[in-house]
């Protein structure tokens, strides 16, 4: 017999921690464990930034405190910039260095939002911590399942693919059962200053960056040939470790493929 899906539902008087980026699914998420009655807390996590980027990281706090206000919740901040400059940019300076292509975003989520956050959410005695990702948890006998969420043009599962069980025992995804649309439209029931907010995009915590140049600040720029598969050269690049299997960008060509077919990295 197949066990029947058993979704996970804390008590309400419960506390909870949640990751508030100044966006409109962490703010979601914010008003409606507040709505479902949880004791509900909003974090702001401050991160390393480099010095040549642009970063919009004091709008997105006070956006984040605004909202609080807005929802009569307190506001805290969490420092974390020692631990995001070991554990993700340098970690993934280092592996381009090595000829490797990381992913930011899954070591961001192992190391500081269900590592050092969870962590010192649980010491300050939080119950859950909550984040805005797209996502579901289930449990079941066998243990708990990071399942796909219900808007699969949002899903962030795959992010999250690090999680251990315990660390979800400790998590809620307030939104993981919803339409991005959906999202949107609690925020303005909510009536949520972020309502209209643009999606963040691009590296966790940091935005919108050009990959290559951020690392050209930390890797020294070694300048090859582009060879075709038959070993004729057609172009030249900055650096192999700028580059990723597959890709197809961002070096240059002196001579187009038959029939002007875009040309991959192998």
């Amino acid at each position: 017999m197949i066990a029947k899906k058993k979704k996970t539902c804390p008590k309400k008087s419960q506390k909870v921690y949640v990751a508030v980026s100044g966006g409109v699914d962490s703010s979601v998420s914010l008003a409606l464990l507040k709505e479902q009655g949880y004791d509900v807390v909003g974090v702001f996590i401050r991160v390393w930034q480099p010095n040549f980027l642009e970063c919009n990281w004091k709008e997105d706090k006070r956006d984040a405190m605004r909202v609080c206000a807005h929802l009569g919740v307190q506001f805290l901040e969490f420092n974390f910039e020692k631990e995001y400059k070991k554990e993700v940019a340098d970690y993934m300076i280092e592996e381009y260095k090595i000829g490797r292509t990381p992913n930011p975003d899954v070591m961001c989520n192992q190391q500081i939002k269900f590592g050092t956050f969870l962590k010192k959410a649980l010491e300050m005695g939080t119950d859950f911590i909550a984040t805005g990702h797209y996502a579901k948890i289930e449990s079941h006998k066998a243990g708990r399942y990071l399942l796909v969420g219900k808007d699969t043009n949002k899903d962030q599962s795959y992010f999250l693919w690090t999680l251990t069980q315990e660390q979800l025992k400790y998590v809620l995804f307030p939104i993981g059962g919803y339409q991005k649309k959906e999202v949107r439209k609690l925020a303005k029931k909510f009536k949520l200053l972020t309502a209209e907010k643009k999606d963040s995009q691009g590296l966790c915590f940091l935005g919108k960056l050009n990959v290559k140049d951020f690392l050209k600040h930390y890797i020294k720029e070694k300048p090859g040939k582009v060879l075709d598969q038959d070993g004729k050269i057609i172009g030249k690049h900055s650096g192999a470790v700028f580059f990723t299997l597959g890709e197809r960008h961002g070096f240059k060509i002196f001579q187009k493929s038959p029939n002007e077919q875009p040309r991959y990295i192998v």
